[in-house]
């Protein structure tokens, strides 16, 4: 007798599922939308989404499904959510977790596994997802009981973001999601705590602010508002005392007090006793620059040279210190809402509180510090020289621009180059006050790093842990979570080709930006080290790369080449005004490794 196939069951008669309970709890959770490649492994949480006010971005590759979750939680400061299935998939996934956790950002991976019964045998794509996944996530749990669906949704919410925040994991069997869940509400989502300091702990920072002559402060961390920003640079002008970020927390604060993101320029400096003051410092401020890779090297001198350093929300951690290097010995205060995971050097007051609600409560506090002004004017000078473009003088030959090892040779004879300084020069013209930047890891986010200034929180997206190929997705999620804001992604085009085929997700979910794809033909980061370290001998750095534009075109993108930084200024204009998300090809020279150098 032939098999018939069952008759499909009315959706609205069936019992409420494990795996529809996950869906109705991640919508009380306030979740807008899920990334993932779909898989057998979790078909009922597919199928609980159908109905669900949640939008379901299908992406083409699970690493660039982790990322946009990651680009999610850093943006929202709501965890994002990817869902991948078992075994390769999950590995997929992996490269975002490892980044999450290091970069402290809140994050939710849903992995589908095998049926109970088959484990322990070797099934098709098993794994052990404790093994994997245990090291670098903040918990990871499997849902063996359907009944407990809504509650390990809730809990898990609630690890990524309290706390040091981060990602978790969640296991969910196939055959488990389809089990009677015994309830249709869900559970009230948990509370996050948003601890405050006491009054005493203020009181002792705030003398330990008067006793200093050259106090810093460092920010970093996530969920930086646009008071609390603003109003520790007011009072850090106030009392001239010198701001910097910590490696990619660039966002945190406003850069210069000359833009107000809710009210415009004029209307931000209107705020009462120190508004004759901040009139004085418009287009200026407390904000020095930023620590770690790209640096510059007055930031690095501060950190040296500070007699009390204060963390807001980010530890004393390798890149930030060059490796355990600097500044480890002045008189420190660490503001964390956890412990002091990841800091290093000395420690003289710990207040464990949410850097931002801190911020809000200091600058109340009535304090007088005697600072060096000097030493705080010198550092903004140093920053504003730093940061300001100018045109690149023509490289100088290097020993591996001959065509010397395995092939790997810089060969830019007499093509048109673009100059990326001059390219920044124009975006920090064109570019809206509140314009989302996004990159992965490579020399070219040196660039936007150094150049590029931020004014609204939430507007960087780009790996702390230096994981290439976040730009591209991070993009994509951005453009999904703030529809109305501009958003430019800059990508290496070893970077860019790592999920560069997200730009389908973009085109069929109708994200919108703009992506400069930086083409020098070459892993120029690992090549830069190689002509520090093995002169004449580049090896294993050499990129074949595709005409970028026309590529772009066949997704249904915009796409356009650039071989001059003259021509830039109107290419990125076609480009922002064709609705869609579009590519620059930016030729650069392949002996180019970085912005040229400036003594500060």
């Amino acid at each position: 007798m032939a098999n018939v196939a069952p008759e499909p069951v009315d959706p609205a008669e069936r019992p409420l599922s494990a795996g529809h309970l996950i869906v109705a709890q991640l919508e009380r959770e306030g979740v807008r939308r899920v990334y993932g490649v779909p898989g057998e492994s979790f078909l009922d949480v597919l199928d609980g989404l159908h109905d669900s006010p949640i939008s379901t971005v299908v992406t083409r590759h699970e690493g660039g499904a982790g990322f946009m979750a990651l680009a999610e939680g850093r943006l929202t400061g709501l965890p994002g959510v990817a869902m991948v299935t078992r075994g390769p998939g999950a590995a997929n996934a992996f490269i975002a977790v490892h980044t999450a956790y290091q970069d402290a950002t809140p994050m939710i991976l849903f992995v589908g596994l095998i049926p109970v019964a088959d484990r322990g045998r070797e099934a098709f794509q098993e794994f052990d997802l404790t093994g994997w996944f245990g090291s670098t996530a903040k918990k990871v749990v499997t849902l063996d009981d359907p009944t407990a669906a809504a509650r390990v949704v809730a809990e898990s919410v609630h690890v990524a973001r309290s706390g040091r925040p981060g990602p978790v994991v969640i296991g969910i069997p196939e055959d488990v999601l389809t089990l009677p869940a015994g309830s249709s509400g869900g559970v009230r989502p948990l509370a996050v705590p948003r601890p405050r300091a006491a009054e005493a702990e203020l009181k002792e920072l705030v003398r330990r602010f008067e006793r200093a002559r050259r106090p810093l402060v460092v920010v970093g961390g996530e969920e930086w508002t646009a008071e609390s920003g603003q109003e520790l640079m007011r009072w850090a002008t106030r009392h001239s005392i010198p701001v910097l970020a910590d490696f990619r927390a660039y966002d945190a604060v406003p850069h210069d007090l000359g833009h107000d993101i809710e009210n415009g320029p004029e209307q931000g400096l209107e705020h009462g006793p120190e508004q004759g003051l901040e009139q004085d410092l418009e287009g200026t401020g407390a904000y020095v620059g930023s620590l770690g890779f790209g640096r510059g090297d007055h930031a690095a001198r501060l950190l040296d040279e500070a007699d009390l350093t204060v963390f807001l929300g980010a530890p004393r951690g390798d890149v930030l210190s060059d490796g355990y290097t600097r500044g480890l010995d002045s008189e420190t205060v660490l503001v964390l809402p956890g412990d002091a995971q990841g800091h290093c050097g000395r420690i003289d007051q710990f207040v464990s509180a949410h850097a931002p609600s801190f911020v809000l409560d200091l600058v109340t506090m009535s304090a007088s510090p005697d600072t060096d002004v000097e030493w705080f004017g010198a550092a903004r000078e140093a920053h504003v020289r730093f940061t300001t473009p100018a045109p690149e003088p023509a490289p100088a030959p290097t020993a591996s621009n001959g065509s010397e090892g395995s092939g790997d040779s810089d060969d830019s004879g007499d093509a048109a180059y673009v100059d990326l300084t001059a390219v920044m020069a124009v975006l920090r013209e064109e570019l809206t006050p509140d314009a989302v930047i996004t990159y992965g890891a490579g020399n070219h986010a040196l660039w936007p790093a150094r150049y590029l200034p931020h004014r609204a929180p939430a507007s960087l997206v780009a790996p702390r842990n230096g994981a290439m190929g976040m730009g591209i997705p991070a993009a994509v999620a951005a453009s999904l979570a703030f529809p109305g804001r501009e958003v430019v992604s800059v990508a290496g085009d070893g970077c860019f080709l790592m999920n560069g085929q997200e730009l389908a997700t973009a085109v069929g979910h109708g994200a919108v930006f703009v992506a400069l794809v930086v083409d020098n033909g070459c892993y120029a980061t690992i090549r830069e080290h190689q002509e520090g370290t093995y002169p004449g001998r580049p090896s294993g750095t050499r990129l074949t790369n595709p005409d970028f534009a026309a590529w772009a075109r066949s997704y249904g993108a915009y796409g356009e080449t650039v071989t001059s930084d003259i021509d830039f200024r109107e290419a990125f204009r076609r480009a922002r005004a064709s609705g869609l998300p579009a590519v620059l090809h930016l030729l650069q020279d392949p002996a180019v490794r970085a912005p040229a150098t400036t003594t500060v």
